[in-house]
């Protein structure tokens, strides 16, 4: 298998960051779309695929809750970087000069005050590291972009102003997925556990099929509803817990949750990030 790791974006993202960061050993390997990350993993051509999926400031990664059940591949890990975004543009740019900013709805969403205090148009760009080769190209001084300091470096762009955000605590959370499944062992320490299941179509059944969860103690971090293939009926959740599967509490839990479901699948037992404990 190829020693790459894929993410969505163009280099300098900050997917390409969390990659490198994580998995220093393997190639980054870019992709137009969250699709085309997973399927750079299902097919072969990659090892790993790095996928945010939330961030503190601007919630949920729009599209990527309904891509995982679908991408056939399990998740090994997780991880959370703090993000810093820098307003860049072109050597001979000013802040003061500047009209427009290009970036990811994401990024442009985290920075939201900022840029209304400097008085200038967000556009919305595919990726924040895209928006960077943009301006790079377009050679106009008065646009200017959200993206990293690897980002600037890679296209010769200047920081017009350092670390902009909203909130300090500004952090993505992503997910690490490969096409084998490598659950934690019982005894590795802090674990999580991803799964997605199908309630049945009656009346209290999501109630109940999580109430195993409370009477056994089972902290749940994560619960996102999808409806699947159009059909307006009984809705598919992932979620995400504290622990283990082999723990007699989320064992005991998980099988309530069975019960009252139509599907049930595990898609990751992994390592809990230090993060958390902070």
């Amino acid at each position: 298998m190829t020693d790459r790791i894929s993410f969505q974006g163009e280099p300098g993202a900050n997917s390409h960051i969390a990659a490198r960061e994580a998995y220093p050993a393997l190639e980054p390997m870019p992709c137009p779309s969250f699709d085309d990350a997973f399927a750079a993993v299902s097919e072969g051509q990659a090892r790993y695929a790095m996928i945010p999926i939330e961030n503190s400031v601007a919630g949920r990664v729009a599209d990527v809750h309904y891509l995982i059940p679908d991408s056939g591949l399990y998740i090994i890990g997780e991880r959370f970087v703090p993000i810093k975004h820098q307003l860049l543009g072109l050597k001979n740019a000013t802040l003061e000069g500047l009209t427009h900013v290009r970036s990811h709805p994401q990024a442009l969403g985290q920075c939201r005050k900022e840029l209304r205090t400097l008085g200038v148009q967000a556009v919305k760009t595919a990726d924040t590291a895209g928006a960077a080769r943009e301006i790079a190209e377009l050679g106009d001084a008065k646009i200017g972009a959200l993206a990293s300091t690897l980002a600037a470096e890679i296209y010769g762009l200047k920081v017009l102003k350092a670390d902009i955000a909203d909130a300090p605590h500004n952090t993505t959370r992503f997910l690490v997925f490969s096409r084998e499944e490598q659950n934690a062992a019982p005894e590795s320490g802090p674990c999580m556990t991803s799964f997605v299941f199908r309630v049945r179509n009656v009346p209290a059944a999501l109630y109940k099929s999580l109430g195993g969860m409370a009477t056994n103690g089972v902290n749940m971090t994560k619960l996102e509803s999808y409806i699947e293939g159009g059909a307006f009926a009984a809705a598919m959740f992932f979620a995400e817990i504290e622990g283990h599967p082999s723990e007699t509490k989320v064992r005991l839990a998980l099988e309530e949750l069975a019960f009252f479901s139509t599907s049930l699948k595990i898609l990751g037992v992994y390592p809990a990030d230090p993060f958390r404990r902070s």
